[in-house]
């Protein structure tokens, strides 16, 4: 079908400064700036469509949209999707798209937890366990502490209902200063050194078996994660929907392979392989149980659940996150929890705890011992496992950079989103960019143990925000409203994981205290400090200005019901282009 649209000028869209960069977004705006005369959207937009009617932009999507419900008679799939997709920008604006649904939900949980630690070293637990009965223990009782903290989030997730997850929270509980330092940890070194790390375990799978007598070359294995970057950025740019098809079937193929390793440990126990699950045999201990050693046994545990708040990152592109939010946390973390526990029991079942701690990739000495010749099927199922991870993180942490930049904590551009296909193409750049550059530095693995503890850390300071807000505000509206002693048992785990952790390795620790606490003259210089040389900020709009050109970009349009007061107040209108984000069959509207 030809299309109707009527695109707006360049010199529309990029008209003048102050409507690229609202007033609230880069301090230090120039009130004596001339100003356009003020002109109404609509007389704008109508003075772009020749004839005697004159249509704007809204009637002309409505039109639009009511011949396309005629064609199709409102009966697709697609349809209905891209209609949720698009209410937020029912205005004929560019804004951000509803196009999660529970399973794309389900898959972005189960997807960002299970990466390629249960393929490759699910033996940290066991290791510090000292038993194995002692190890299926810690496995389900992290598993139960990950549900508790998630549905603290999910609470927080739809009283709190915007973008960037436990960023949002702190920010809006603890104010601006402590949202920055969650953010800064996140931007400077977490999200890029995972990301960096995932990708390269998908190069060194893929490339393993072209070497196999020696270790693939480094150049090889950094260039082919380059790769893979570069590709799921590009497809997480063009679309929302190829983005979550992917996350999905990555997420499918990597729970068939760990459902695959389950199945052959239950024929292994049908045919009496069961030595170790005996309880006799299974907490035998092969070291001196030590109460530090059992701390970071839950540590390593917990760590292998990371990824369970993902999806709070995107709460403003999940259909209907009311409902959808809890349930895919009620789905996904049991679901992970069973998969985790099972995959372990069949580790067991082939190997010996000796066996299980000599080997550097589990599965594949496990599918070495069982599968023949098959063999190949599990470093086939960890490369794919990690591609899929690395998809997930970029997905997730370019909405917590783009949640940062509309709040006025990273630079004002990554809060912008591409006029046609409504994706935050500047918070992906900066994501892959930053990622590109970690993996030409040889002390990414260094950095994730500083900051790991941080980041654990924010985890209890969003929940705790949780009880803080209950007793600031009472009465504001919650839609889910969890028992009080989630919070508290979730609290009272991560003190003890917390305090080990200081105990065991203090210097560790007080480095990745040392890294936050970087972002505190940051803040004062880029964000409190308001007054800043005019000469700084022309440089810094003429930026914002090329980035918008090069990537086609614009602030989404705010779906006004979601908005407080407050918020009203501080955003500038933005000029919009009549183009409608386009449609999730890659037609438009």
């Amino acid at each position: 079908m030809e299309s109707c649209h009527i695109p707006a000028a360049e010199e529309d869209i990029l008209l003048n400064m102050a409507e690229i960069v609202p007033r609230n977004r880069l301090k230090g705006w120039d009130p004596q700036r001339p100003e356009r005369p003020q002109t109404t959207r609509t007389d704008r937009l109508s003075a772009q469509v020749p004839g005697e009617e004159h249509t704007t932009g809204m009637e002309e999507g409505a039109r639009l949209r009511s011949s396309a419900d005629k064609n199709t008679g409102n009966g697709s799939s697609t349809d209905t999707a891209s209609a949720s997709g698009s209410s937020t920008a029912d205005g004929g604006g560019v804004a951000l798209k509803k196009e999660i649904g529970l399973v794309s939900a389900c898959g972005i949980i189960v997807g960002n937890i299970i990466g390629s630690g249960i393929f490759v070293s699910p033996k940290g637990v066991l290791e510090n366990a000292g038993s194995v009965g002692l190890a299926l223990i810690v496995w389900i009782v992290t598993g139960v502490i990950t549900a508790v903290g998630a549905l603290c989030y999910a609470e927080l997730g739809v009283t709190i209902p915007k973008s960037g997850g436990d960023y949002s929270y702190v920010k809006d509980i603890f104010g601006g200063l402590a949202g920055f330092l969650r953010l800064w940890i996140a931007v400077l070194v977490m999200y890029p050194t995972n990301q960096a790390v995932i990708a390269l375990t998908f190069s060194n799978y893929v490339l393993q078996p072209l070497f196999p007598t020696c270790f693939a070359p480094e150049s090889g294995l950094r260039l082919l994660a380059a790769v893979c970057l570069l590709l799921l950025t590009w497809v997480n740019c063009y679309s929302v929907r190829w983005a979550t098809r992917v996350q999905d079937i990555f997420t499918a193929g990597k729970l068939l392979a760990l459902g695959l390793i389950i199945v052959m440990g239950i024929v292994q126990i049908c045919k009496g392989e069961y030595f170790w699950l005996e309880p006799k045999n299974a907490f035998e201990n092969f070291q001196e149980p030590d109460i530090g050693l059992i701390a970071l046994a839950f540590l390593q545990g917990s760590f292998a659940y990371g990824g369970w708040n993902f999806l709070n990152y995107v709460t403003e592109e999940l259909v209907d996150p009311h409902k959808n939010l809890p349930r895919a946390i009620f789905i996904s973390i049991p679901l992970v929890t069973f998969v985790y526990v099972f995959a372990n029991i069949a580790y067991i079942t082939a190997m010996s705890p000796e066996e299980l701690l000599a080997s550097n990739a589990v599965a594949v000495t496990f599918g070495d011992k069982l599968l023949g010749v098959m063999a190949w099927i599990m470093p086939i199922s960890v490369a794919l496992s990690t591609f899929g991870g690395v998809n997930g993180s970029l997905f997730t942490s370019s909405r917590l950079f783009f949640a940062g930049a509309r709040e006025g904590h990273l630079p004002s551009v990554l809060a912008m989103i591409h006029i046609k296909r409504c994706t935050p193409i500047p918070a992906l750049l900066f994501t892959c960019l930053s990622t590109l550059l970690m993996l030409v530095t040889s002390d990414m693995y260094t950095l994730i143990n500083y900051v790991g503890f941080i980041n654990y850390l924010f985890y209890g300071v969003t929940v705790a925000g949780q009880i803080v807000l209950r007793w600031k505000k009472p009465d504001i509206a919650r839609p889910i409203k969890v028992n009080l002693l989630f919070p508290v048992i979730y609290l009272l785990f991560w003190a003890f994981l917390l305090v080990f952790s200081l105990w065991s390795e203090p210097v560790v620790c007080g480095i990745g205290l040392a890294i936050m606490l970087t972002g505190v003259p940051v803040y004062f210089l880029g964000v409190y400090w308001q007054n800043k040389p005019k000469c700084f900020n022309d440089f810094v709009d003429s930026l914002t200005r090329a980035g918008q050109k090069l990537c086609v970009v614009v602030y989404p349009q705010s779906d006004a019901k979601d908005e407080d007061e407050e918020t009203k107040e501080q955003r500038a209108p933005i000029y919009t282009p009549t183009e409608k984000c386009e449609a999730a069959d890659g037609g438009h509207l």
